[in-house]
């Protein structure tokens, strides 16, 4: 490796953070994903559109405002078109009121108008024969990839750029249906293992092209897998360690084997009971570390020390919604706190209409003013 001048710190990318010089928004993520302090801690959230809507409404922002970029966040995920069956999706029927269509995980879904959810008709893999003729389009098509690509050209030079997959637990619901997965699970686990392992080999496939196309080996890659509700995992520890934890072995030890620098895990809900599986099977970051779901950001990253790194902790559901300010300041103050060596990006699940801008602002007005380490 070539000499580096004395007392800079060095990142996985080849980026020297001198003391006294504020970091980009890329050396400042990956200093903290390293375990190194960054000049300040960094920011991760994502905002639903109406809460954009806010935004432009009360604090007078132009409408084609660049929320993230606003609010001096320094992570932005992109993803490809992972679906196993993408070029057969098309609209089967929609009168205006309602809309059913054939999706690219092979669900039949209905949608109705102004409604925010919809009802699943159909799974591609309705009984476990259906496994045997499981034929997924190739992961290289480059059809997956035309939002993706423009994305990380228009990114990756101002923000920290990680490229996304799905995870063999919630995908594999998409192709079997949630309810009769978890049955699967509890009754007939080695089918139950059998398919997602086939669904997370495609998935690692994707991300394998994904972080070729993008270049993000130096950064990494998200697997966004929620597998948790607010008071448990959605099995026990010992149905993940049976049916998950050998995906997961396959797939960051391909992914890494490969250049990836790292692997993260975003999954909603309380998993700590799965936590050390995880980090056996080579997960490096957890996101987005709900408090709703008795997960505390600062207890965790005592715990664990360098072997996690945490992104998230702040509160979406009462915190930043109910306030006061002082106890959202509180909040923001003791993330700061934990992360001052590194190991911490701080942000919450998402950043939805029911918090009010002003609470958002003054969260966001702590980490900038009070976020500052110093290197």
């Amino acid at each position: 490796m070539e000499a580096q001048p004395a007392g800079d710190a060095v990142n996985n990318s080849g980026l020297a953070a001198r003391p006294g010089r504020t970091m980009t928004a890329k050396e400042r993520v990956l200093a903290a994903l390293e375990h190194r302090r960054p000049d300040r801690i960094p920011m991760f959230d994502s905002f639903w559109d109406e809460f954009r809507a806010n935004c432009i409404e009360e604090l007078g922002l132009p409408d084609d405002v660049d929320l993230p970029a606003h609010f001096g966040t320094d992570v932005r995920i992109v993803a490809a078109d992972e679906t196993p069956f993408c070029r057969q999706a098309r609209v089967l029927q929609d009168d205006g009121a309602r809309r059913t269509q054939l999706d690219g995980w092979g669900r039949v879904i209905e949608t109705r108008s102004g409604a925010f959810f919809y009802r699943e008709l159909a799974n591609a893999v309705a009984v476990p024969a259906d496994l045997a003729r499981l034929e997924f389009d190739p992961a290289d098509l480059p059809e997956r990839y035309v939002a993706y690509d423009r994305q990380v050209a228009d990114w990756r030079d101002r923000w920290c750029v990680f490229c996304k997959i799905g995870g063999p637990y919630l995908r594999t619901t998409f192709l079997r249906g949630e309810a009769a997965f978890l049955m699967d699970i509890a009754g007939d686990w080695p089918f139950a293992q059998a398919l997602a392992d086939r669904v997370a080999d495609h998935i690692t496939a994707v991300g394998l092209e994904s972080l070729r196309r993008g270049n993000l080996w130096d950064t990494g890659l998200w697997i966004y897998d929620d597998m948790g509700n607010n008071r448990q995992p959605m099995m026990s520890p010992a149905a993940f360690e049976r049916v998950f934890l050998p995906a997961y072995r396959r797939m960051v030890r391909t992914l890494k084997g490969a250049g990836a620098a790292r692997v993260v895990l975003h999954s909603d809900g309380n998993i700590e009971p799965l936590l050390d599986m995880l980090v056996d099977a080579g997960i490096e970051g957890i996101n987005p570390v709900e408090p709703r779901a008795g997960l505390h950001l600062p207890t965790l990253k005592e715990r664990y020390g360098r072997r996690l790194a945490w992104i998230g902790g702040m509160c979406n559901s009462d915190v930043l919604p109910n306030g006061p300010l002082e106890r959202i300041h509180r909040q923001a103050r003791d993330i700061i706190a934990a992360g001052e060596e590194g190991g911490v990006i701080i942000g919450a699940h998402s950043i939805g209409p029911d918090i009010p801008v002003s609470h958002y602002v003054a969260y966001q007005t702590t980490v900038q003013q009070e976020g500052q380490y110093g290197v």
